[in-house]
């Protein structure tokens, strides 16, 4: 009923590796952010990572998607330089647990081990990696909501208006039991902060990029090749 909005889409995706005819990996910079490099292995590795924990397999990506890729790479390297600016609370063991432990619901055969192992491999992870990687989309996350999060006020009347004008007349479409707005008010109100939090990072990420030295290269690198 209530789909949760995230910021991961906006900030999360990249690509698999380019091989020379001797079936070495060739390497190249594909974008800079104020000095700092983005390689291609680093856009694959994300690609596989992204496509990973969405449950989507790499042979549907697009050059598209690909790109927007790039793009959020880009945005992650900027919410980067915010973060070590500040004294900033990393993620826990427990909590990069836990999301690794969501992720791996999504696969029914990954409930056992050698089921999950086959599965990392086949995007070529290791659960070391898998864990690093987590733990850095998590304090992307953290740094976003402490930043944004205590900006958005929710009126109460916007409350009653989402509930009157989207949330009933879903329900009566579906066939599905009405709720009070008291039973409901807490998810709206949640549901609502979240969308606002997105509009803001969109916002703040817009900043940044205007403020900062970004070159793009990845269509110089002719690296819009599919992924396999």
């Amino acid at each position: 009923m209530f789909k949760r909005f995230t910021i991961l889409a906006i900030l999360f995706l990249s690509f698999l590796p380019t091989f020379a005819a001797a079936g070495e990996v060739i390497d190249r910079i594909v974008a800079t952010v104020n000095g700092h490099i983005i390689l291609q292995s680093d856009w694959e590795d994300a690609l596989r990572f992204e496509s990973f924990t969405a449950g989507r397999s790499l042979r549907e990506l697009t050059s598209a998607d690909r790109k927007a890729a790039l793009d959020r790479l880009i945005d992650q390297e900027l919410l980067r330089e915010q973060m070590k600016a500040s004294d900033f609370p990393h993620a826990t063991e427990d909590e990069v647990t836990a999301r690794v432990s969501d992720i791996r619901k999504q696969y029914p055969n990954a409930t056992s081990d050698p089921g999950w192992q086959q599965l990392l491999s086949q995007y070529r992870l290791s659960e070391e990696e898998l864990k690093k990687r987590v733990g850095d989309e998590l304090d992307l996350l953290r740094l976003v909501d402490a930043r944004l999060r205590p900006t958005v006020q929710i009126d109460p009347k916007v409350i009653e208006s989402y509930y009157s004008q989207e949330l009933l007349p879903q329900l009566r479409h579906s066939g599905a039991k009405e709720v009070s707005l008291a039973e409901v008010s807490p998810k709206i109100k949640e549901l609502l902060i979240q969308k606002r939090v997105n509009e803001l990072l969109t916002a703040w990420l817009e900043t940044l990029r205007a403020g900062s030295d970004i070159h793009d290269d990845s269509a110089a690198s002719g690296s819009g090749g599919q992924a396999r």
